[in-house]
């Protein structure tokens, strides 16, 4: 494997590639998640793609951040609104997986967003926050939202998780 660039400034030391799934039963969420962020497990390839990145995480709470760019355009010039959508879909479910325990996987059951301002690649790079509102045992809610450099409110969204045993996961 070797380094990729998924934005100016933001190197996945070991590629691209996802979570091997023998690893969920060793390492909780929190710990798979900090993993991605100390470079120990390669960036997800939708990182590269839409040129963004896993930054943080403590416990239910996921941060994010991105640098839209001319490829995340629509036929308006403006990027698309997908873009916003990706990336807050990223930090609302990361954010429940912090708290997901040895064993256990998450999938998105549902999620809404509104976005407020345009983003265009002018907007320069940006800061998605993801924070759990409330985890059961099979369903967890959360909020985030989607900010430019100077803290202007870009998007934001919510999300519900369905949480089951990582033995559900499909297989590879």
């Amino acid at each position: 494997m070797s380094e990729v660039e998924l934005y100016p400034g933001r190197v996945s030391p070991l590629g691209l590639g996802t979570i091997p799934h023998a690893d969920i039963l060793k390492y909780t969420g929190l710990e798979l998640l900090q993993r991605i962020v100390d470079g120990k497990y390669p960036a997800p390839p939708i990182s590269f793609q839409l040129s963004f990145a896993l930054t943080e995480v403590s416990e239910g709470r996921a941060v994010f951040r991105g640098v839209p760019n001319e490829r995340h355009l629509n036929p308006l010039g403006g990027v698309h609104g997908g873009w916003a959508a990706t990336l807050l879909d990223s930090a609302l479910a990361c954010a429940v997986q912090t708290l997901l325990d040895k064993g256990e996987a998450y999938t998105t059951a549902e999620f809404k967003v509104n976005l407020t301002r345009p983003i265009t690649p002018r907007t320069g790079e940006v800061v998605c926050e993801g924070k759990v509102v409330h985890k059961g045992r099979t369903l967890a809610v959360s909020e985030a939202t989607l900010k430019d450099a100077g803290g202007k409110l870009l998007a934001f969204g919510t999300e519900t998780c369905s949480i089951f045993p990582a033995a559900n996961l499909a297989a590879r």
